[in-house]
């Protein structure tokens, strides 16, 4: 009963873009997955029958005009979804803001029929673009006036020109989108900075202060000191108390009396006290070396954060906003304002541009004005999730003002491995000690609970846990019903009032088989919850799971390199076999991240004759510029159709057009460094698990003791869309294919057709859920607590 159901479902096929010309240019500030975004752009604007311009060097190559703004074709764009920057260039334009520099940039574009931008940069960048389009009609007049250049005829003909754009910044401080294109990397470059600055400041029991950037904006400072467990950090939004200098040597001293090794402080570059006097690396440093001796150190980021290649996470990010921005420019008429596409939580949307430039300006106001809660709150519900996760997380309370609440709650991981893991644990750890709970922690999943592996963990026991990759409790995929009869013994023993369980799909299948016990185990009878840790992300209720992205960089990354590999020799196809289960996400997502051919999974059924397709589309790719092939398989999409089966067939039909190779990247796609994302959704989602799990404590305690036998006292935590929604196991059964362990609709093959677009085959898609505009919302301070991440 879905009100868009009542409505044919709209098709991309029937948007057409003949006769239309799309200009695509890249301003203010680089930030990596512009080129993503750039090559979404041009591509989709071919497959639809546009033509499409490159401007170079932003602004000034559109007044300059001449060979700045060149038609370009679908090869054009290879090979640039791996590269940092933009390969179109940005350049700062005084001219532009100017009548005379924008009247020469309008020339230049109606003289080649471009009535189109899809503009990618910074509000500024953003804000100059509307400002254009509102003179534009104005601008062609004068131009006509003025005779020699445009005659009335083409004044009527590209009487309005339409703006759409997107949000490439590292700074993420732009209103009305969850994550502009280029942060996730920058998040990369201070993670794996903040990773190798630890191994030297543990060895010399240093103090480290690192300047990140973001002038007005702090969410880098904020997300990348919440995913290293910093011990302090400066953000401009959120500046410290008075008497902060004391407060923080206090911290510094008390973490060290408590055998930690090393202080890591972030201060992003725009940071203030609560007088707007700026707080810098510096005067940091010589605080912690005057008051406390440590010996300390200043690391200065800099431009590293804006560099290196993009993020599995904006090159698919870019992707759907490049092709989203062309879909924006087919349907738009004179009637609509420009417009912004961006992510929120899950979902592309539309906002109108100036709405967001506004909220933005607004944020800038109010902490000048020295308005602070305001500016947290304009910011967005995710930016003050983060900063309310990071309070809670950083600052042990003493031990007297923690409330007692007598109940012992038990943490474990089920399942395989999963990077991220460990993040969750110490986010759960730390916000049941916060809430007045003593903290088990169970080793190697139920198996080990059966057998009594289970002891207190305190608050300093998950200290540095974020960035370790693994289970460093254990997990196991062993299914608690043969020891049900042990495990409730346990439970019993040390009487635990509540179980969180983080995990895969066995975790999911451990909670019903758990919950199914109940009726003959009173021990069961407690709340449990259980949060997605799985690199397959096939569990049903969420739309991510913990160790998915770190997967998915691994595959991109590796992506990356057998590319250059087959570039190199020149017409050679790769197959590569990469995780999932029976699941298809890290295929399909993977070969979108990486710019592949075709993806083969699971859930969409494939034949002979599919195959000889992507044979002869190959073959045909080899005739162009781009010769090399890439084809991702999902390890149990057809049980005939092997990785070898495959291999051997593109060799035999590829003779003498192209040789083939094959590659499974099998179990370091379990392994390495949890990616920011991960670290950060881990840590946000357990803890707010945490919270529920008090909630319902609180709610199930009588008589002296605890006793939920409910369905909503077993959740799952999952992402949807937009939201953190609770879900009991039970009602997600009905959802669930329990023989190849999948969703029964699964959100991400949507975007299947995306790939497919991107790769040159003629595909249907379903946009349906686009294109409708919506409003930046303000949300209410109570909106924080639900919902996003």
């Amino acid at each position: 009963p879905h009100s868009a159901m009542d409505h044919q479902p709209k098709f991309f096929e029937n948007l057409s873009g003949t006769g239309k010309a799309i200009g695509v240019l890249t301003s203010g500030g680089d930030a990596q997955g512009m080129n993503a975004a750039v090559r979404a752009v041009v591509r989709m604007g071919i497959y639809v029958k546009a033509k499409v311009y490159f401007v170079y060097e932003g602004y000034q190559g559109m007044v300059d005009g001449g060979d700045n703004i060149v038609e370009v074709s679908w090869e054009s764009v290879s090979s640039i979804l791996q590269v940092g920057g933009t390969v179109i260039g940005s350049a700062r334009c005084k001219s532009f803001r100017t009548r005379e520099g924008r009247l020469q940039a309008a020339y230049n574009l109606v003289q080649r029929g471009i009535t189109n931008l899809c503009v990618i940069g910074g509000d500024g960048s953003l804000t100059g673009a509307n400002l254009f389009r509102e003179e534009w009609s104005g601008l062609l007049e004068e131009l006509a006036q003025k005779g020699k250049f445009i005659d009335e005829e083409a004044v009527k003909k590209y009487a309005y020109l339409n703006i759409v754009g997107m949000v490439g910044s590292i700074d993420n401080d732009f209103c009305g989108t969850d994550m502009t294109i280029g942060t996730d990397s920058a998040l990369h470059r201070i993670i794996e900075v903040v990773d190798a600055i630890m191994t030297t400041a543990q060895s010399h029991q240093r103090t480290f202060v690192l300047e990140v950037m973001g002038r007005h904006c702090g969410y880098l400072a904020l997300v990348s000191a919440l995913a290293c467990g910093a011990d302090w950090v400066f953000i401009p939004e959120y500046p410290p108390e008075e008497g902060w200098e004391d407060s923080m040597c206090v911290k510094l001293s008390e973490n060290r009396a408590r055998k930690k090794r090393l202080n890591i402080i972030i201060v992003a570059e725009g940071a203030i006290d609560c007088h707007n006097k700026p707080i810098t690396s510096e005067k940091v440093k010589d605080l912690v070396v005057q008051r406390l001796g440590f010996d300390t150190r200043v690391t200065i980021l800099g431009h590293v954060q804006r560099g290196g290649t993009p993020s599995a996470f904006d090159r698919i990010l870019a992707s759907r906003m490049g092709v989203e921005a062309v879909l924006a420019l087919l349907e738009a008429t004179p009637a609509t304002p420009a417009c912004v596409v961006s992510l929120s939580g899950n979902q592309a949307v539309r906002l109108p541009l100036m709405e967001c430039v506004q909220m933005t300006q607004e944020v800038q106001k109010a902490m000048d004005e020295g308005r602070f809660v305001e500016a947290v709150r304009l910011r967005g519900r995710s930016f003050e999730n983060n900063l309310n996760t990071y309070k809670l997380l950083s600052q042990k309370k003493p031990d007297a003002e923690l409330p007692k609440t007598n109940f012992n709650v038990a943490v474990l991981n089920v399942g395989a491995p999963a990077a991220g893991m460990n993040a969750a644990v110490r986010a759960a750890v730390r916000v049941g000690i916060t809430e007045g709970h003593k903290m088990f922690a169970v080793i190697d999943g139920f198996e080990g609970f059966a057998r009594g592996k289970i002891k207190e963990i305190s608050w300093g026991d998950v200290g540095g846990w974020t960035g370790q990759g693994g289970s460093i409790l254990g997990t196991k995929r062993t299914l608690p019903a043969k020891y049900l009869e042990k495990i409730a013994d346990q439970m019993r023993t040390n009487s635990i009032n509540a179980l969180m369980v983080i995990g895969g799909f066995e975790a999911y299948l451990g909670l019903l088989e758990l919950s199914a016990a109940r009726e003959k185990y009173d021990e069961f009878c407690v709340p449990m919850v259980m949060v997605p840790a799985t690199v397959s992300n096939n569990v049903p209720g969420s739309d991510f799971s913990i160790g998915a992205d770190t997967a998915l960089n691994t595959i991109t990354d590796t992506c990356d390199r057998i590319k250059q590999s087959a570039s190199g020799t020149k017409r050679r196809v790769f197959i590569i076999e990469t995780m999932g289960g029976y699941c298809g996400y890290l295929a399909n997502m993977g070969a979108l991240a990486a710019g592949a051919d075709a993806a083969y999974i699971f859930e969409e059924q494939f034949d002979i004759r599919e195959l000889q397709a992507n044979v002869e589309h190959l073959t045909e790719k080899m005739k162009t510029s781009i010769q090399r092939g890439l084809v991702l398989r999902n390890e149990n999409c057809n049980e005939n159709y092997t990785t070898d089966f495959i291999y051997q067939l593109y060799s035999e039909e590829g003779k003498g057009v192209f040789d083939c190779r094959k590659n499974v990247l099998g179990h370091m796609q379990q392994g390495g460094a949890p990616s920011p994302f991960d670290r950060n959704f881990g840590t946000k989602i357990s803890a707010k698990a945490m919270q529920w799990i008090s909630k319902k404590l609180k709610e199930t305690y009588r008589k002296g003791k605890v006793f939920a036998n409910t369905d909503d006292s077993v959740c799952l935590l999952g992402m949807r869309r937009r939201n953190l929604v609770f879900q009991p196991v039970a009602e997600l059964k009905s959802e669930t294919d329990f023989v190849h362990r999948i969703p029964k609709e699964q959100w991400w093959l949507k975007l299947r057709p995306l790939m497919k677009i991107l790769a040159k085959y003629k595909t249907s898609y379903d946009v349906s859920d686009s294109g409708q505009l919506e409003h930046v919302a303000m949300h209410s301070p109570k909106e924080a607590e639900t919902g996003a991440i």
